[in-house]
């Protein structure tokens, strides 16, 4: 999991580049995935300037069977990234929700085993436009569900329904897929936090990704070209030829260690441990709809829900 990039501020800036986070401001955790914190300069320019590079490459030859994804729909947290999502059967009228890491909560990183649900909260997030452009400040009504036990994963519930939304700002949610990924998609992680998108595709797939104290089961590895950096955790990754979100963008191997804080191991079945420095990861997600009842309202108890529970 990253850090945030408070320090390249002044960097970034005398460099000449105008895209550049709020620092953060509510009391986060700062050690694990790429949530948004301190970190030296040289390594945060050196990213900044290789995804920059990465992202004006894929868009100079872009495929014409795949869809063109924006930043509509994305949020930005005070030090992660996020979207508006719903569930295929999710109705216009339901409570909108924002998915993000549970490495992302305000609270700190939940245990190994730990499990949070329908907690109270206020939490707010920027909901962005096409262009990247903070046009609302959503607020959540509680946290539905936020674990880093198997995943690593947070659902806020909103105040407001997809519907007044849509009616008030234009922007549609983005909709889960409820089946697995495959390797071999073209896919692209859609950062709110720093209203950047990169753009690879899914490599293959992590029977165990372990992290630190934490471990996660049958993670998406991205090919190199997705350099994710500190502020991209949270950010929804997009099937390219479908539109649809079919994981959740949350940690890379930074300095090729071995199974330490933001630098995840690969275990296979027999437990055999490979370490892929620079590469990155993320989330499946297409088991949560089934965990998700009328009303958007979380049921860990469905026959088809698999999370893990408190």
């Amino acid at each position: 999991m990253r850090k945030p990039l408070v320090a390249a501020l002044s960097i970034l800036a005398f460099a000449g580049m105008s895209t550049a986070p709020a620092v953060a401001a509510e009391p986060t955790a700062t050690t694990v995935g790429k949530g948004a914190d301190t970190d030296t300069v040289s390594s945060v320019v050196h990213d900044v300037v290789t995804s920059t590079t990465a992202s004006l490459s894929q868009l100079t030859s872009p495929s014409p069977q795949l869809k063109a994804v924006t930043l509509a729909g994305t949020v930005s947290l005070s030090n992660c990234s996020g979207s508006v999502i719903r569930f295929p059967n999710s109705l216009d009228t339901d409570p909108a929700l924002v998915l993000s890491n549970g490495h992302c909560l305000t609270t700190g990183f939940p245990e190994p085993g730990e499990v949070l649900t329908n907690q109270a909260s206020s939490r707010t997030f920027g909901l962005l436009n096409s262009a990247g452009t903070k046009v609302a400040t959503l607020r959540a009504s509680k946290l539905a569900y936020g674990t880093m036990t198997d995943t690593d994963v947070s659902i806020y519930q909103l105040t407001s329904t997809y519907a007044s939304i849509k009616s008030s700002y234009g922007i549609s949610p983005l909709t889960v897929q409820d089946t697995h990924p495959t390797a071999g998609t073209a896919i692209t992680v859609a950062s709110g936090y720093w209203k950047r998108l990169y753009s690879c595709n899914i490599d293959g797939f992590a029977y165990r990704l372990k992290e630190g104290d934490w471990t996660w089961k049958d993670s998406v590895r991205y090919t190199s070209a997705c350099q994710t950096i500190g502020g991209t955790s949270g950010s929804p990754v997009v099937d390219q030829s479908t539109g649809k979100v079919v994981a959740v963008n949350n940690t890379g191997n930074e300095d090729g260690e071995r199974c330490t804080e933001n630098n995840p191991c690969e275990v296979d079945a027999n437990g055999n441990v490979t370490v892929r420095e620079g590469i990155n990861y993320a989330q499946e997600i297409y088991n949560i709809p089934a965990c998700f009842t009328t009303g958007n309202q979380l049921n860990l108890n469905a026959s088809a829900c698999t999370l893990p529970k408190p």
